[in-house]
Order: structure tokens, then C-alpha cells, then sequence
């Protein structure tokens, strides 16, 4: 058993890189948010580049990992300038391709001129060999001049290089 965990410890980051980055994510649309007689509500697109650093984090369960844990490091450029940080959740499971993650970031910035934070919440699966990743903005979790943003982010990677799309909704 020490060994089969040796070797996910090793193979389960780079897959989840593959799986959470390297596909294009389709997401679903989240509903906007209710507007008040004072609130317009405003439709955007942002996009730029990304750079993500992953840390394994030991495992303290005594017979072995079944989920692996990581943290998440990010630097955004383009349209969204900022750093998050965030923890991640993924498990392999034994038929080749299929596997699963969860995780949530907080992200902190200037998204096309306006600054505060917010959260992405993250649900990625990999159904042997084919991606689904859904990337969403936790309601409410705006700050400063990003209160009342929600929106859907998908990611994608082209030789190496990391890329997102952002479309949001931010209530003025």
C-alpha cells in the first residue's frame, strides 16, 4: 500500500494539473443576481493569462491517502490582476482518466479597473479521459468595488501557457 501511495503522491498532482487546467471547462450559466429598483446590473468579459503554483500537503490518515490534498498558489494578469490562494481536494481512482477535485480560492485585485476580492469555488471531474470543470463565483463573496459581482470563469491551457475567461456580473 505504501508504495501504490508513494506513487499516486507523485502521478496525483500532475493529473489534477491536466484535469483542473489543461482541459477547456464548459460551465453553466448562473442566474443573475435580483436587481433593486437602484442596482444595474452590469455584463462583462475579462480575460487574460495565469500562473499557478501546487504544493502536495502530507496526507495524515494511517492506511494511506484516498484524497489528496494541495494548495494553490495563482497569479493573474490581464483583465484580472491579482494573486489567490487557495486549497484543493482530489481523488484517482483506478481506471485510467477518471477522477475527481474540489476546491475554493480566494481571490484578491483589479478586475478591469475595479478592486476587492472574491471566491471561486471549483468542481472538476474527468469521466476516463473527458473533462468537466465548473468554476463559479461564491455568491456574495464580493468585496470594495466587487460587492455584488457573480459570474463563471473557464480555464484552458495552449503550449504550456494558462489562460482564463471570465464573464461576470457585477450590480453598480
Amino acid at each position: 500500500m505504501k508504495n501504490k501511495y508513494r506513487a499516486g503522491a507523485v502521478l496525483l498532482p500532475c493529473f489534477i494539473l491536466c484535469l483542473a487546467f489543461g482541459a477547456i471547462a464548459q460551465t453553466q450559466t448562473k442566474r443573475p443576481a435580483k436587481k433593486t429598483q437602484k442596482e444595474k446590473l452590469v455584463t462583462k468579459h475579462a480575460s487574460g493569462t495565469f500562473d499557478v503554483k501546487v504544493k502536495p500537503q502530507s496526507d495524515e490518515q494511517s492506511d494511506g491517502p484516498t484524497v489528496g490534498r494541495m494548495t494553490l498558489d495563482k497569479q493573474f494578469h490581464g483583465d484580472l490582476d491579482g494573486t489567490s490562494k487557495g486549497q484543493m481536494l482530489a481523488y484517482s481512482t483506478e481506471v485510467k482518466g477518471s477522477a475527481g477535485y474540489v476546491a475554493m480560492e480566494r481571490v484578491n485585485g483589479s478586475l478591469q479597473g475595479k478592486s476587492g476580492s472574491f471566491a471561486l469555488q471549483h468542481s472538476g471531474t474527468m469521466d476516463r479521459g473527458k473533462p468537466h470543470l465548473l468554476i463559479t463565483v461564491v455568491p456574495d463573496s464580493g468585496t470594495g468595488d466587487l460587492a455584488g459581482l457573480s459570474g463563471k470563469m473557464t480555464i484552458n491551457i495552449v503550449d504550456g501557457k494558462h489562460f482564463y475567461e471570465f464573464d461576470y456580473t457585477l450590480a453598480k
